[in-house]
This record gives C-alpha cells, structure tokens and sequence, in this order.
C-alpha cells in the first residue's frame, strides 16, 4: 500500500516550507513524491511555490476552490484516487490552514482509497510564538496538533526559550479546554530548521499519528480570504500596504498576506504580523490574498 502523510498546520505556520525540506529528504532516499496542495481557496497559491520540485521524482498537484464543502471533499478525493493510481511512493498532503482534519481520515476510510493507501505520519506545523487567537482559532490549532505524530515548531531561531515553552503550555491548555487527554513535550520539534538533519526527518517521517478525541467545534464561517488579482506594485509599496492592513484594526484579524508580484523580476510575498519576506522566484502571477477571520472587505480594498 501506498503510504500517505498529513502536513498540517495553522494559516502562516510554515506548511510549504516544511513540505519543501520534508520532500526534498524523501526524494533524497529515492523515494517517489506526490505532493497535493488542498485549499479551500478559488485559487492555490502554495503549489506555486513547489514547482521547482517537480521532476522525475516529485509531482505536484492541487485542489482549490468548490461550490460547497461537499464539492470540495469530491474534488479531493478524486486526486486521491488519481495519486492512488500513479507510481509515488509516498503521498504528502497539505491542506488549507483551515481544515478539519476528520476529513482525512474520512476520506481514507472509503473505498477504493482504503485498499491503496496506508496512513504514515500526521505531522502538524506551529509557530513557536502563537501570539494573539480568538478562542475558534485556539480550537483550530488543537484539532491540527491532537492527532499528530510529532510537531514541529517553526521560526525557533526568533523565539526565546521562555516563548517557545509558552507555546508548548498554550497546546496543552487548549488540549484541556477541549476535553483531549492528550499533553505535549517530547513530541515537539523545536529547533531551527536548518539545523534538522535526516535523522530528525527519520523521526518525523515514522512517528505515526494519534487517535485522540476532544470537542468538537468546528466553525469556518468567519474565516475569510480576499483576493487581488492583476495589480503592479513595487516591493517598497506592497510591504508598506501589508504594514498598513496589519496595523489597521478595522481590517479585521489579518493573519497572513500571500502572493506574487513582478518588481524587476517575479517574487513571492509571504507576510504574517511577526515577519514579512519576499523572495525571488522563477514564474508567477500577479495575486495578493489576504487571509483572516472577520476581516472587513472594503476596508481592505481601500489600501489596494
């Protein structure tokens, strides 16, 4: 049987960069990759991200978008069945920051997927400083972290000790807040990633998933996305706009400003409140998706 792995994690974790790395390592073994990017959104800007990884040994592909919820498990299940029928090794799936993880193990619990894939690991993205969360997104957080086989903490390298360890008691408080008997400690991962070597990629990649229950609550009606497609900015603008959105409370609460623009050359935007990047790339197209929960779509098209 095929096996399959789950990167999840919360809007802005990292999930794509992860991915990255973890895929990399894979093929590295000379292990067949099949990467599917899975986001609730009408457009799927982190496959974008993993082009460069396509080749003889990785292929990427990816769901976006859907009429209804029901539409957008379909969809996803008929990649699965299509993954399902080429010669990948190993499956990695990314789903969209916000996502109810029953819904992989759903999926894998149908035929004829049943017959063709094993579960390898749940591995579930976090930063080592949550910051500020409404109490859904606190929910959200711990229904992507109760089943993984490991987490793993990103942008360490700008977290104190003192913040990284508040992190791992924010996961155990949620755990206790939703009735999940589960607590964290040794199964977090936190160091920086450059610093992860195969050995700590051979833990992740064999530790397995949990069966762990809690309260469900799931409620996905306040998360937003709102998209700019086809407009020229210069990197100097476009950072100062992202400042301004996230310094602007009547935009709502922006958690991560994504896309692409062309200044000189294609380059890929990634903002959260803590840090934004920009980063050179090969090929693009001109979109800014702005991402949070109750966000105010005319206030942030103000600053577009």
């Amino acid at each position: 049987m095929k096996k399959i792995d789950l990167i999840t994690g919360f809007l802005g974790a990292g999930k794509t960069t992860f991915i990255r790395r973890y895929a990399q390592y894979l093929m590295n073994k000379g292990v067949r990759v099949g990467i599917l990017e899975n986001d609730y959104g009408a457009v799927n800007v982190d496959v974008m991200l993993l082009q460069d990884l396509e080749g003889d040994g990785c292929g990427v592909e990816a769901v976006a978008g859907g009429c209804c919820a029901d539409c957008h498990r379909r969809r996803f299940k008929t990649k699965l069945i299509a993954l399902g029928m080429s010669d990948y090794d190993r499956v990695l799936i990314e789903p969209s920051g916000i996502f109810d993880v029953d819904e992989f193990f759903d999926s894998l619990c149908e035929p004829p997927l049943d017959s063709w894939y094993e579960i390898g690991s749940v591995i579930a993205v976090a930063e080592a400083d949550l910051g500020e969360l409404s109490g859904q997104s606190e929910y959200l957080l711990l229904s992507q972290v109760a089943s993984a086989g490991r987490v793993v903490l990103s942008k360490t390298q700008n977290a104190s000790p003192g913040q990284i360890q508040g992190t791992i008691d924010r996961l155990n408080a949620a755990a206790e807040r939703f009735g999940c008997a589960r607590r964290f400690g040794g199964d977090v991962i936190a160091k920086p990633w450059d610093e992860l070597d195969d050995a700590d990629f051979e833990d992740i990649m064999n530790s397995g998933y949990r069966a762990e229950s809690f309260t469900k609550q799931l409620d996905t009606e306040g998360y937003q996305s709102v998209y700019f497609m086809e407009r020229s900015f210069t990197e100097a603008e476009l950072r100062d706009t992202v400042a301004r959105i996230f310094a602007d409370e009547g935009c709502g609460r922006v958690f991560r400003i994504k896309g692409f623009f062309s200044d000189g050359g294609w380059k890929e935007l990634n903002a959260t409140r803590a840090e934004t990047s920009v980063t050179p790339i090969k090929t693009g197209q001109e979109i800014i998706i702005v991402i949070g929960e109750e966000l105010n779509e005319e206030a942030i098209k103000a600053y577009f």
